[in-house]
């Protein structure tokens, strides 16, 4: 049986969770970082994370930690901590594919006493249903007998300097007791924060995934109050401060939910309570609101730049920001680019610039040219679209000076004053 002396831990897939963890573990014991793209381990190598999630004094501090893209370096590791991406496909449904990838592979280096842990988020069962079927297929291994499985699901919040990883609690489980002690004992040696050890896989693999459904569903019910009370004509902001000021009203803010997590981990809940014959209603009712926001708020400026008698055809609007949260370079799944689709479905001119995305991650995943510089007097309508600091530094008055003398301005995310825009969310 595995001890903490003797574990050798190998970290699979280093992006936004995947490499924090690697760096903790290394500063403490040997570690291997393993990632497919050669680019991504060259960089770490130079010292630098394109993700921003660690810096370069921090990577330096996990001495014990190396990175690879060579698979039989994996055969010195005994356990292996999968943290590999869990997106959907266009249909809205979990795929799977590179779990399913990343266990095939580990059923090339697996050996008997191993344990293979998961982090990625998944619907309750997807652990012991479709990954571990795909190691003993490929092993010839035994499950619970000659190899064996955790889960302690991911709770990075990208761009999140203060609730880090060893800050935030973590949940942990085994496919039997002593492998369960044994995962727990193994994250509670570097998070500070403690854990908590779950009575099964499942259990943690369900409380994972409504996290985020819970989070989705209370910015959903935000949402649908602004757009009724833009119908009315009340300043959605100003309600929700009147509202908080009861000590159980939660202080969420309407806006656009995009990112790895929160638009689509409800999916994967919902596909499994599909599968076992239940319909969910509230969870899908949530996701149709928030899905449909990017159309929503392009929508609304169109309207305000048809009240101030600005011709819509080849209007040309700036979008400030892309990622799809503030100060954070993650572009995964963000929402702002329905909201550029609609806009140019009305035949307007789009130009987008954040000065915190990567240019060639945008072109590639999106086919869209962000703007290296911005010109003064140019647009006939500006949104503020994520609210980074470098917007919130600029202010008002920088802002509107990239508007011709008419123009619109959008206050998506609330950054300026009630007084300072002429339309919000």
């Amino acid at each position: 049986m595995l001890t903490l002396e003797n574990a050798k831990v190998a970290i699979i897939g280093l992006g936004y969770v995947g490499l924090p963890l690697a760096v903790e573990f290394g500063k403490h014991r040997k570690v291997i970082g393993f990632d497919i793209n050669q680019k991504r381990v060259n960089e770490l190598d130079n010292g630098h994370d394109f993700t921003l999630e660690v810096d370069s004094e921090v990577l330096k501090s996990a001495t014990h930690l190396t990175y690879t893209c060579d698979v039989k370096a994996l055969e010195a590791s005994n356990v292996y901590i999968v943290t590999v991406p869990t997106p959907i496909d266009d249909n809205n449904a979990p795929d799977l594919t590179p779990l399913r990838k990343a266990s095939a592979m580990l059923a090339t280096v697996i050996k008997t006493g191993d344990i293979v842990i998961y982090e990625s988020t998944v619907y309750p069962g997807a652990t012991e249903e479709v990954c571990i079927p795909v190691i003993e297929k490929g092993s010839g291994l035994t499950f619970n007998v000659d190899f064996y499985a955790g889960y302690s699901p991911e709770r990075i919040n990208p761009g999140d300097k203060v609730n880090t990883l060893t800050k935030i609690m973590k949940i942990t489980s085994g496919s039997t007791p002593q492998v369960a002690e044994f995962v727990d004992a193994l994250y509670r040696s570097i998070i500070t924060a403690g854990t908590y050890l779950a009575s099964s896989i499942k259990v943690a693999e369900a409380a994972k995934v409504i996290e985020n459904t819970q989070r989705d569903l209370n910015i959903a019910i935000i949402n649908e109050f602004a757009k009724i009370f833009n119908i009315l004509g009340i300043d959605t902001e100003e309600v929700l401060k009147a509202a908080g000021t009861k000590w159980n009203f939660l202080p969420f803010k309407p806006g656009l939910v995009g990112g790895h997590c929160i638009s689509v981990d409800p999916y994967y809940l919902t596909y499994k309570a599909k599968e076992v014959g239940y319909q969910p209603e509230v969870i899908l009712a949530g996701r149709r609101i928030n899905d449909g926001m990017g159309q929503y708020t392009a929508t609304q400026l169109v309207k305000a730049v048809s009240r101030k008698k600005i011709h819509i055809d080849e209007a040309k609007v700036l979008i400030l920001g892309f990622t799809f949260k503030g100060d954070c370079p993650d572009v995964r799944n963000t929402k702002i680019i329905d909201m550029v689709k609609e806009l140019e479905s009305f035949n307007m001119r789009v130009d987008v610039y954040d000065p915190w995305a990567d240019a060639d991650e945008v072109v590639h995943e999106y086919g869209l040219k962000l703007e290296k510089e911005l010109i003064e007097g140019h647009y006939d309508a500006i949104v503020l679209a994520v609210d980074h600091s470098d917007f919130k530094a600029w202010g008002e008055k920088q802002i509107r000076s990239y508007g011709k003398q008419d123009h619109v301005l959008y206050d998506v995310k609330h950054v300026l004053a009630l007084n300072e825009s002429d339309l919000r969310l």
